[in-house]
């Protein structure tokens, strides 16, 4: 029995949070997916020419855009935050309207064959509308929640993100007072001291954003192996960062070399082919080992991914700690409440216990016994 009760929750407001977290959860991994797969994993593991990896010794692994998977990341991030809206916004409206439109339907029949031409009242047409969601603003919350994670986790790779967001939010106040005010029974109002969980969520999200961008940055996107290059073996080295001629010959130097002669099939006109990669050439004592570049590289991106989040965090930290959730005056008026709510119970208590005790004809004081 205790067993089962621990499994279950004891309030309504328990389970309603524990509701809203697995949906939340299955909704973020069922459309985040497709985004985390791009930014961190495609073309990771697909090998060299020559060498590639592939899956069950049967079919290459996926590789990004020639120009990188930030342009892949984009699209994807563009389609969802555009379609996926859209198609939001027409089933939150267009899936009452279908109702409401049957259920008149239906109304109109049953009507016309009782041969009753009178109006209904209006309470009646209200009570034939649809009524709210079974589980309130979870739904509603649900979705801002997602949507907060679409425009902050991956801004990075897709700046325009939190202007389709305003643009859609915008909207969406409308289409959402039309479906309250024609579409919707008046729901019953129900009171809360927060919004519950999704206050936790929209912290963890945060994190997450913060994290998730300062991957993006590092590992994603070609800043770092761009900033490595102008620093370290440009034609800029010792002689000052100017960004426009610094990068000179930055591509060719982020190509590696392929002896197309160590293909067994077919016949090529050319002996070298160029691909995206920092490994030796065929000719050098270890061919196709990963440079020294490479590994520069891989620690200037570690080291920002590191200096990043550290000082994000920390901004944070101090903003949160210079901006008070709660406003010096508001506590001091709360606090002022609190003081004269005790004393007006004490001045209470105090009449009831003189009152008893000249009822019983006791020698009374004007102090607290």
């Amino acid at each position: 029995i205790n067993i089962e009760n621990s499994c279950h929750p004891r309030t309504e407001s328990e389970w309603e949070n524990s509701f809203a977290l697995k949906m939340f959860l299955f909704q973020f991994v069922n459309l985040n997916s497709s985004t985390f797969y791009i930014a961190f994993f495609l073309g990771r593991f697909a090998g060299r020419p020559g060498d590639y990896n592939k899956l069950f010794n049967r079919w290459r692994m996926e590789e990004c855009h020639p120009s990188g998977c930030l342009i892949d990341l984009c699209l994807q991030m563009g389609v969802i935050m555009v379609l996926k809206q859209i198609w939001n916004n027409f089933m939150e409206l267009g899936y009452p309207l279908l109702q409401n439109w049957w259920s008149r339907r239906k109304m109109k029949r049953a009507g016309e064959q009782n041969n009753s031409k009178d109006q209904l009242p209006q309470w009646d047409r209200d009570w034939n509308l649809q009524p709210m969601n079974a589980h309130g603003l979870v739904d509603e919350y649900l979705e801002m929640v997602l949507q907060f994670g679409f425009t902050t986790i991956f801004v990075a790779a897709f700046p325009l993100a939190p202007l389709l967001a305003l643009l859609n939010n915008i909207i969406e106040i409308r289409l959402d007072a039309y479906k309250f005010v024609t579409q919707w029974r008046r729901p019953m109002p129900a009171r809360a001291t927060d919004i519950g969980i999704w206050h936790g969520i929209l912290e963890g999200i945060g994190v997450v954003a913060v994290i998730t961008n300062a991957f993006v940055i590092a590992i994603t996107s070609d800043y770092i192996p761009r900033f490595v290059y102008a620093f370290k073996y440009g034609p800029c080295v010792d002689k000052g960062y100017r960004h426009e001629k610094c990068l000179r010959g930055y591509l060719n130097n982020s190509l590696s070399v392929f002896d197309m002669g160590e293909l067994k099939n077919g016949s090529y006109h050319t002996r070298y082919c160029r691909y995206r990669d920092y490994r030796a050439p065929p000719w050098s004592p270890e061919p196709y080992e990963f440079t020294l570049q490479f590994w520069h590289v891989l620690a200037a991106r570690l080291a920002f991914i590191i200096v990043f989040e550290h000082l994000v965090f920390g901004i944070k930290t101090f903003i949160a700690h210079m901006i008070p959730d709660m406003p010096k005056d508001l506590c001091d008026r709360m606090r002022r409440e609190k003081y004269l709510m005790q004393e007006m119970m004490y001045e209470a208590e105090l009449e009831h216990l003189q009152k008893e005790r000249k009822k019983n004809g006791k020698r009374y004081h004007h102090e607290w016994p």
